[in-house]
């Protein structure tokens, strides 16, 4: 296994046409059959820079920009963002094109965490990331900054460490009324 590669040796792209079985009754594509489509991406993503078996340990934030339209065409662009010790982040963009008009949208970009696994299911290393760009930098800063936030966010709301009277200022103009019994 190579310590160190370059996003780009890693980067995958797939496009698909979108049929009326990937559809809703409104006539849009289902966000799950595109989130299928990320996922699968991902992997292919992160397997392609391991060259391991990954798993997916988490998506994050996944806003539908725009919706799909049967009969567009769907190409998602996947890239090595960010290289932990056993994970990687994976960002994936989604852009649809409307075939008769030649207009492209981006329709969103989301982040997914991927682990390479072993044949016994055990996390492994991966190589690094070879940063070549401003672009490259920025993303695995913001990747990192993402990880570090989430790690706060999760343990600030642990029931253990969790203290009511702090947040209760906080819901005052939510639509929510609290009855505590």
């Amino acid at each position: 296994m190579e310590e160190f590669k370059s996003a780009k040796e890693s980067r995958v792209s797939i496009t698909e046409l979108m049929l009326p079985s990937h559809s809703n009754f409104g006539g849009k594509v289902h966000g799950g059959h595109i989130l299928n489509l990320m996922d699968q991406i991902a992997f292919a993503c992160a397997s392609k820079h391991s060259q391991c078996y990954c798993v997916t340990a988490s998506v994050n934030r996944v806003d539908f920009l725009h919706p799909v339209e049967v009969g567009e065409l769907l190409t998602l662009k996947a890239s090595i963002n960010y290289t932990g010790r056993t994970s990687m982040v994976v960002g994936v963009r989604v852009e649809s094109e409307n075939i008769t008009k030649g207009t492209k949208r981006h329709c969103n970009s989301s982040y997914f965490t991927m682990v390479a696994k072993d044949e016994n299911g055990k996390s492994i290393p991966v190589p690094g990331l070879i940063l070549e760009t401003e672009q490259g930098i920025r993303r695995f800063a913001r990747s990192k900054k993402r990880k570090e936030e989430a790690f706060i966010r999760d343990t600030q709301f642990e029931s253990s460490h969790f203290k009511m009277a702090d947040h209760l200022d906080s819901l005052s103009d939510e639509n929510v009324q609290i009855h505590l019994k």
